[in-house]
């Protein structure tokens, strides 16, 4: 103890000395970013990146879209400055059972994930979500479906995420359930990075764009690297308690240009600028 005290004496002295202190340590960052199903526009970009340090980027059709129009986007976004989040749209329910083989069709998926990543020139190591737009506890389908999908992807040379629910489902039973907790309590030592979405108000902000972007973790999940706290348009009842802060017609509308149409996003906030690393040298 002695010896510890005597140690401290001297950095302090040394300190006094030099005339420097100790620095403080610098709060965490987070980041502003957007997602949409449909590519803004190139005309949009220098505008939305004013705003958001990252965006979503499809690498097959979003929901109830059709074709993709983010694929070939890839090095013009890099271009801009945006970091990204890269996305597979996932199996409904429905689907999954009509298969008779869910753990087969999760590793299609992930091998087909995987192929458009390297074709659009994402790096190895980039983290490719599986967007799982059903909330709830998973069942037996989706549970085998969600593994064989992760297990694809972590072993190609990608690392596997999940796009799911960070809001507490009430069951028949009464028990209540995360979807994003379920996913994490039953993978059996997996590697899974989480982007929730939980866009009630409060956590949520509603419809803003914070300077100081809040953190991942306020969403409720503590473990959560990215946090979707808005969706356009509003979902009601889900956000009834959110301020008045979205569009007339229901949609969240980000900051452009005046000469420029409209752009309604969904709003994420994640711990890095580049949430997927999908950031690297174009050959």
């Amino acid at each position: 103890m002695k010896t510890l005290f005597w140690i401290l004496s001297l950095i302090g002295a040394f300190l006094l000395v030099s005339g420097e202190t100790p620095r403080k340590k610098e709060p965490p960052r987070y980041y502003l970013g957007f997602d949409r199903n449909r590519f803004p526009g190139e005309e949009a970009l220098t505008t939305l990146r004013k705003t958001f340090s990252f965006a979503g980027y499809w690498l097959n059709h979003p929901p109830s879209e059709a074709p993709d129009t983010w694929l070939g986007k890839r090095k013009l976004l890099q271009e801009k400055g945006f970091g990204f989040l890269v996305l597979f749209n996932g199996r409904l329910y429905k689907e999954l059972t009509a298969s008779n083989d869910s753990s087969a069709l999760g590793m299609q998926d992930a091998l087909s994930a995987t192929k458009t990543a390297r074709r659009e020139g994402f790096p190895a190591g980039t983290v490719i979500f599986l967007d799982l737009e059903e909330g709830g506890r998973l069942l037996s389908e989706q549970r085998a479906y969600v593994h064989a999908w992760v297990d694809g992807v972590n072993s190609s040379g990608f690392r596997a995420g999940v796009y799911c629910s960070g809001m507490p489902a009430t069951e028949a039973s009464g028990d209540v359930v995360i979807t994003a907790q379920d996913i994490r309590d039953h993978a059996d030592k997996r590697k899974i990075v989480f982007w929730v979405y939980n866009d009630a108000c409060p956590p949520s902000p509603g419809c803003a764009f914070p300077k100081n972007a809040p953190a991942p973790s306020k969403s409720g999940i503590a473990f959560a690297e990215v946090w979707q706290f808005a969706q356009s348009p509003e979902r009601k009842p889900t956000a009834l308690s959110c301020p008045n802060n979205y569009a007339f017609d229901g949609n969240c509308y980000a900051p452009t240009a005046a000469d420029l149409p409209p752009v309604f996003v969904d709003l994420d906030t994640a711990t890095s600028r580049d949430p997927s690393h999908g950031r690297g040298s174009f050959k």
